[in-house]
């Protein structure tokens, strides 16, 4: 079955109400890193089968190649390389609650670094820059209810979820999955 079949055939799931949108979005993910790792494959198995014909000779790596060839890395090993770089992405986000400089641009350097390189680490950048702004929107939001007495109330929950959300994040990054922060205002999409 083709790519564009499956995206058809989970989109009518969709539509029909025998996924959930995220559960859409997750398998839509999952075809798209599968898609970018056959790509990866196919250029791999050409460069092999040009290298039996031709004589073997130094030559300057691709950018292409240097994905799956990273440090002598298996298609494994190189997978949880990605879920770890993912996982210590949202958890950097932490960082801010001591180094306030270091928690904003800690995860926004570490997406940028990779983000064409792996697609999902896109994903994951967008989702934890999402939650950051969003975090620091709604501790403003908080402080300033402190003036009528609300915010004292919204103030620690806020904090709360601006250690637990990380948290979370960073065990489904370590699963291979895209979390989307709860209560994060969509920013970036």
């Amino acid at each position: 079955m083709s790519v564009a079949e499956e995206l058809d055939k989970l989109k009518k799931m969709r539509d029909d109400g025998t996924i959930t949108e995220e559960q859409y979005e997750r398998a839509v993910a999952e075809l798209e890193d599968e898609r970018e790792e056959a790509r990866v494959r196919a250029r791999r198995r050409d460069r092999d089968d040009r290298d039996e014909d031709e004589e073997r000779r130094p030559r300057r790596r691709r950018r292409d190649d240097e994905e799956e060839e990273e440090e002598g890395l298996s298609p494994r090993q190189l997978e949880q390389k990605k879920r770890e770089w993912a996982m210590w992405l949202h958890l950097s986000l932490l960082v801010g609650h001591f180094a306030l400089l270091v928690g904003i641009v800690g995860p926004i350097l570490m997406w940028q670094s990779k983000k064409d390189e792996w697609p999902k680490i896109d994903r994951h950048g967008k989702n934890a820059v999402n939650w950051l702004i969003s975090y620091y929107l709604y501790l403003a939001i908080s402080f300033a209810l402190c003036f009528v007495f609300v915010g004292f109330v919204l103030l620690p929950v806020v904090i709360v979820l601006g250690i637990v959300f990380p948290i979370m994040a960073a065990m489904k990054a370590n699963e291979g999955q895209v979390w989307k922060y709860p209560l994060a205002i969509p920013f970036l999409t």
